[in-house]
């Protein structure tokens, strides 16, 4: 009864269209004082020790470091490097387009910051060169959602904080997953040029390859720094988010010199606005969570589906079928803080591993991002490409259902998100 009543209440404020965090506190305190005798003083406390967790600062710093990357000429060395390696296949400029965003993924932990990155210096470019615009904006939108499973990803920082999951952990198990999923999406954008005989670029001499890969080479060393320094046990998750900003300040302002000091201001002010709203809807979603534990929820839940026979296999279609739904009215932060601590609770009651539910809840996030009505992406790649929603829609859906089919092997084989962790020790 009172999780119809908490959700009931959240639906109606959101139809309002209310912002998604207002929205979640709004929920919480309606509840507290209607429904409950639950002190206030307990949850001013538990606002404070929610967000007080170490993991969060690397939340601030991933942005930071995405944003000196993404005003800087990271993303342009990346596609010039990336172009010189596979251009002069079938639709070169495509698959340069999908290698370019995993590159840049592993740099920036956000899926939008590479959509505009990449997106806003491809997709003149394969115009000009005859790809229908179409190509180009779906390889772009779905492509830049590699940002949030190829490790660094913000959704990770966002799940490790919702669920007590080791942030290395995750980070480690988005990688295989991540190839993958760039040669999946890779190999559509192949096949589709292929059968409609899009251009191909002069391949590239072996001399050029050098030299684009000596220019963007300090943007890929943060590759290293952020995946070697967790993987020998240097720094932390949340010390290498800060090491990543200070190195891509270092790169963007004193190597590349596409910034200047006079810009670092804006670019501070940027990171600072983003990490504000973020951190308000972690601030929010912390009170939710405390309120479904208060009342018993997700425990009630596990034993109504373990109670009704529902085992793994059930019970993880049900997860992507409610998060996929999701999708449609949230953005990915929002749908890991609120879902997390309700469906974390029943994976562990039916044996899932914690970091394989972690990749699976990213992937779904990252096909929510791609897909109507609100898919970030689709939003970013519409600024870019001056489409509309409906046609950019319609451009996406080869990638998108190659997307899906990668999300059910992701689902039932969580071998390709725990084998690496688990070699290098870290499960």
């Amino acid at each position: 009864m009172n999780a119809t009543i908490i959700f009931l209440i959240l639906l109606v404020l959101m139809l309002t269209g209310m912002p998604i965090s207002i929205s979640l506190g709004l929920t919480v305190l309606s509840f507290l004082f209607m429904f409950t005798q639950v002190p206030l003083e307990s949850v001013a406390l538990k606002l404070f020790t929610g967000i007080e967790k170490f993991e969060i600062m690397a939340i601030p710093f991933f942005i930071l470091a995405g944003n000196f990357l993404t005003h800087g000429g990271v993303a342009r060395r990346m596609i010039k490097f990336a172009t010189s390696m596979v251009g002069h296949w079938y639709g070169g400029l495509g698959l340069a387009g999908v290698l370019a965003c995993a590159l840049f993924a592993a740099v920036s932990g956000s899926s939008p910051a590479t959509v505009v990155a990449i997106g806003s210096i491809l997709m003149p470019a394969m115009v000009k060169a005859g790809f229908p615009n179409k190509f180009g904006a779906g390889v772009i939108t779905t492509s830049g959602a590699l940002g949030i499973l190829i490790p660094p990803s913000i959704v990770m920082v966002m799940y490790s904080v919702a669920t007590n999951t080791s942030v290395g952990a995750l980070f480690m198990a988005g990688v295989i997953p991540g190839i993958i999923l760039a040669s999946v999406l890779g190999g559509v954008t192949w096949f589709r040029a292929r059968k409609f005989d899009y251009p191909r670029m002069p391949k590239a001499s072996f001399g050029e390859r050098v030299s684009a890969f000596r220019e963007s080479v300090w943007g890929l060393f943060l590759i290293v720094v952020v995946m070697g320094g967790i993987y020998s046990g240097m720094f932390t998750p949340t010390e290498a988010a800060a090491m990543s900003a200070v190195y891509a300040f270092f790169v963007a302002v004193f190597v590349y010199k596409d910034l200047t000091m006079k810009d670092v201001p804006r670019v501070l002010l940027n990171s600072a606005n983003m990490s504000a709203m973020l951190l308000y809807i972690i601030t929010n979603a912390v009170l939710f969570s405390f309120i479904m534990t208060n009342e018993n929820i997700p425990q009630a839940l596990a034993d109504w589906m373990l109670g009704h026979g529902l085992g793994m296999i059930a019970f993880l279609l049900a997860v992507n079928i409610i998060l996929l739904l999701a999708g449609n009215f949230m953005e990915p932060s929002s749908i890991v803080l609120i879902f997390a601590p309700i469906l974390f609770p029943v994976a562990m009651k039916l044996g899932i591993d914690p970091v394989h539910f972690g990749i699976l809840m990213t992937v779904n996030m990252e096909v929510g991002m791609c897909h109507p009505p609100v898919g970030l992406n689709l939003y970013v790649a519409s600024g870019i490409t001056k489409m509309g929603i409906t046609e950019l829609t319609v451009a996406v859906w080869p990638w998108l259902l190659s997307m899906l089919v990668f999300l059910v092997a992701v689902t039932y084989v969580p071998i390709m998100s725990t084998w690496l962790p688990k070699t290098l020790g870290m499960m």
